[in-house]
């Protein structure tokens, strides 16, 4: 076995070779670290621009609060104003620590609907549809409750659970949809995802699952893994149409060079914006944004940066009476006692994801499946905004459209690779996406005023009751809409015909060898999902990939 050179700080050759060299700690790269090392032979390094996730407010689940803020686990990017955010800079947070975004997010496991997939396959992407990503669901899951066995894995290493605290108000709304005909669904992530369910999340025990604390600690007792941590990679080292290694800081700005060469390849899992910058930054992308900037093209490739897709949406926010909600357990005594109950049970508020409630519906009956998502939470945010709770007791529905077509980008500011991006994700730019979302609003209201909710149901704080027309309504998603954290499609994976592709169906970068993109980056088009559940998958497909093994066979559902 050759060695794979150790990046720990007592290590002090700056020159080093292993046989793939990762690009990013975070949800695929942890994955794909303990996929390419289980022979025991294979030598990988992965590089991480951030610490170790050593934060307790990573590993508790409503420390999320915290992180959304904190620069030294979160890249806190913030998008490009747009002509229907109200000229507002949204911030974007994205993970910057082992585990990347899975340790600073909302916890939610959702793949998505099977037509998404088939969709991907449709448009000549072979090995992508349903039948064929399920046996990846299943190979990394850990399902705890009940689950159907054709759909839902028990011997992964992600463990998925069931929402463990009931809030009359939860209940309430969801014995509102009912009323309304909207069907409880006992498992969205099973044969349909239509309805409405309490969520499913990645915590345990009342800890936080990210994909470090599932695939990355473990394969890091391997001898042939190394993770450096406060590694910045600056560029791709090319010879030719070739990516041999990386080349990257020690402690950011400043800090030591070194080169990391890889045998076999070079693969980039840095991210929908981390990983088209670094694309970029090694002189692969569009020449004429490329020569704008001063850099060298070295592989002219339209579609770097292009096909930015995002989950927008705005949020309802409704005062509470006769009940507490969470707002208030976040203060005082009474949250000195959720702390308590925490230290001692692992269970109370501190214990619990974001979002409560996930309810999937259609904008329209004619509409063939649900195109639409509501979560429901007992607890409100300041200005409608995820990360500071308000004081008086509140609870809120977000709604946004599950597939938008409207398309950003993600460019360079200048050559610096230290620079934050350019994010414009383009929110609302089509009029079908806005027509979608404002019956995501209306039925959002609507179940706010169900008659389960009454006896609790004050009034409407946002937008307001006087926000009544369709211009209205989107004058209030232009005031406070949002990202819901979804960025997907910068290194979109199709045929080489497509003069946007950037990877092909085995995310191989067009036209560079040895040199792939395994994250979020290569989804094609939007997921009716929050993403991580399908970037896990993603990777465990891509290892498969990468090592040439034989794909399991499809799971070919009976017809309905």
């Amino acid at each position: 076995m050759q060695a794979v050179g150790r990046v720990h700080d007592i290590w002090g050759r700056r020159v080093q070779t292993c046989d793939y060299v990762i690009v990013g700690a975070g949800s695929a790269g942890s994955v794909l670290a303990n996929r390419l090392t289980a022979d025991g032979k294979t030598t990988v390094c992965v590089l991480e621009a951030g610490p170790r996730d050593w934060h307790p407010y990573i590993h508790i689940p409503a420390g999320f609060i915290k992180t959304y803020h904190d620069p030294r686990v979160n890249w806190l990017y913030s998008m490009e104003p747009g002509a229907w955010t109200g000229g507002r800079r949204i911030l974007a947070p994205r993970g910057k620590t082992l585990g990347g975004s899975s340790s600073i997010n909302g916890h939610i496991y959702n793949r998505g609907q099977s037509m998404d997939f088939d969709t991907w396959a449709q448009l000549g992407n072979r090995g992508w549809g349903y039948a064929d990503v399920l046996p990846y669901f299943r190979r990394m899951e850990r399902r705890i409750g009940d689950g159907d066995p054709v759909f839902r894995g028990r011997d992964g290493a992600l463990t998925v659970t069931d929402i463990d605290w009931r809030h009359p108000l939860c209940d309430a709304f969801i014995a509102g949809a009912v009323e309304a005909g909207i069907p409880r669904n006992p498992d969205y992530n099973a044969k349909a995802q239509e309805g409405i369910a309490y969520a499913q999340r990645t915590i345990l025990n009342g800890r936080r699952m990210s994909a470090a604390r599932a695939f990355l600690y473990p394969a890091m007792r391997r001898p042939n893994l190394r993770v450096v941590t406060h590694a910045h990679t600056t560029n791709i080292i090319l010879e030719g149409k070739r990516a041999v290694g990386v080349r990257y800081l020690k402690g950011g700005r400043g800090g030591s060079a070194y080169t990391l060469h890889a045998r076999r390849e070079v693969i980039l899992s840095a991210g929908s914006y981390n990983s088209p910058q670094l694309l970029l930054l090694s002189g692969i992308g569009p020449p004429s944004h490329l020569q704008g900037l001063g850099i060298a093209v070295r592989h002219a490739l339209a579609g770097v940066g292009e096909n930015l897709r995002d989950h927008y949406a705005p949020r309802f926010v409704a005062r509470v009476k006769n009940i507490d909600t969470i707002n208030e357990r976040s203060r005082g005594l009474k949250l000195a006692g959720e702390i308590t109950k925490w230290v001692f049970t692992r269970r109370g508020i501190l214990s619990l994801s974001p979002t409560h409630v996930y309810c999937f519906w259609r904008s329209d009956p004619a509409v063939a499946s649900c195109d639409v998502q509501l979560t429901f939470t007992p607890a409100s945010y300041r200005e409608g905004v995820q990360g500071e709770l308000e004081r008086e007791p509140g609870m809120t529905v977000a709604s946004w459209q599950q597939r938008p077509e409207s398309k950003g980008y993600v460019r360079l500011r200048s050559n610096d690779p230290f620079e934050a991006p350019i994010i414009q994700p383009n929110y609302l730019a089509l009029e079908s996406d806005r027509r979608v979302l404002l019956a995501a609003m209306k039925l959002a209201r609507r179940l706010l005023k169900s008659k389960p909710l009454e006896p609790y149901y004050e009034r409407e704080d946002f937008p307001g009751p006087d926000v009544v027309s369709d211009d209205e309504l989107l004058g209030a998603a232009k005031q406070r809409g949002t990202t819901t954290f979804h960025p997907a499609g910068t290194c979109r994976m199709a045929p080489a015909s497509d003069p946007l592709a950037v990877v092909d169906e085995e995310l191989r970068v067009c036209g560079i060898e040895r040199l792939r993109v395994i994250d979020a980056s290569i989804m094609p088009t939007m997921l009716s999902a929050n993403l991580n559940a399908a970037t896990l998958m993603i990777a465990e497909k891509a290892s498969d990939l990468v090592l040439g093994r034989s794909a399991p066979d499809p799971i070919v559902l009976a017809a309905e």
